[in-house]
């Protein structure tokens, strides 16, 4: 095993298959943002999403994809050589992974790539105790998305973060204002179907915890972007506050415990989770 690996790892308090599942793909995750900025992704393109969250501003849930916003609209965005940085980067601390594209997209302005590794591999790699080993498929991957928009909403605003593992190196993100206009996007508009997303309410207690105020002028552009707003009405945090009201009546948040508890330690943090909860945190919103 890598000795950067090996210290990287120390701050993950592993005891299951699962805590050594999340932990390495958030290694995986900080490796491939190493490669990324080697690869200079970071004067086209800003970090966002749950996964920025964590890494970058210290959000106590495993998150799973990589997102990112271009800095400004590019119909012909290739992710190919970034791709390719990403794998050169995760081979050279030892690990045997691909990053593929996905060819075909429902979504025109995103583009989308796999990084995929074998389980069973990996975890041999960083020694892992055999009775774990033993139990695991050959056929299980670790599988990381990531994903580009390329014609990104505007009025966001965007700062330089230092990471200093596996080496000091600085990754562009969202400012969390810009951040927390994402995120209630998401709740307002995810498709959800059968499932709910409850990273998605867990983030969004987090950044009412923080008193983090949300960037309307953000927001709207997402929502006009969607179709989900009208350019001509100006958006308000009681108009924002409105429809979260209603999406919280819709939102089966038994459903959405389950889909959070793989991600989170401490699972007495979600015990109070019920509508009466959300209607009363939702009055505590606030803007710039």
């Amino acid at each position: 095993m890598h000795e950067i690996i090996r210290t990287m790892l120390t701050k993950y308090d592993c005891k299951t298959e699962q805590d050594y599942i999340n932990a390495l793909k958030e290694i995986f995750q900080e490796i491939s943002l190493l490669g990324l900025w080697r690869a200079k992704f970071y004067e086209k393109a800003a970090f966002y999403g749950g996964t920025a969250l964590r890494i970058l501003y210290g959000l106590d849930r495993f998150s799973e994809d990589l997102d990112f916003s271009l800095l400004k609209p590019e119909k012909h965005f290739n992710l190919s050589k970034y791709n390719q940085a990403i794998k050169d980067e995760l081979n050279g601390f030892g690990f045997e992974v691909n990053v593929e594209t996905k060819v075909k997209n429902i979504h025109p302005n995103i583009k989308s790539a796999f990084i995929k590794a074998e389980t069973k591999k990996q975890f041999i790699l960083i020694n892992i105790s055999s009775d774990i080993v033993d139990r695991i498929h050959h056929m299980n991957n670790i599988k990381i998305k990531m994903e580009v928009d390329m014609n990104p909403p505007g009025k966001f605003n965007t700062e330089s973060k230092i990471l200093l593992q596996p080496i000091p190196f600085s990754v562009k993100t969202y400012q969390l204002p810009d951040l927390f206009a994402g995120k209630i996007h998401a709740l307002l508009c995810r498709p959800w179907q059968q499932r709910v997303k409850g990273r998605d309410w867990y983030d969004f207690v987090w950044y009412l915890s923080r008193s983090t105020p949300v960037n309307l002028n953000h927001l709207q552009e997402r929502l006009i972007q969607s179709g989900h707003w009208n350019r001509k009405n100006k958006l308000t945090l009681s108009s924002v506050q409105n429809m979260l009201a209603t999406k919280i009546e819709e939102t089966d948040f038994l459903n959405a415990k389950k889909d959070i508890l793989p991600f989170i330690k401490d699972q007495q943090v979600v015990d109070l989770w019920t509508k009466k909860f959300f209607f009363t945190i939702v009055e505590r919103m606030h803007s710039i």
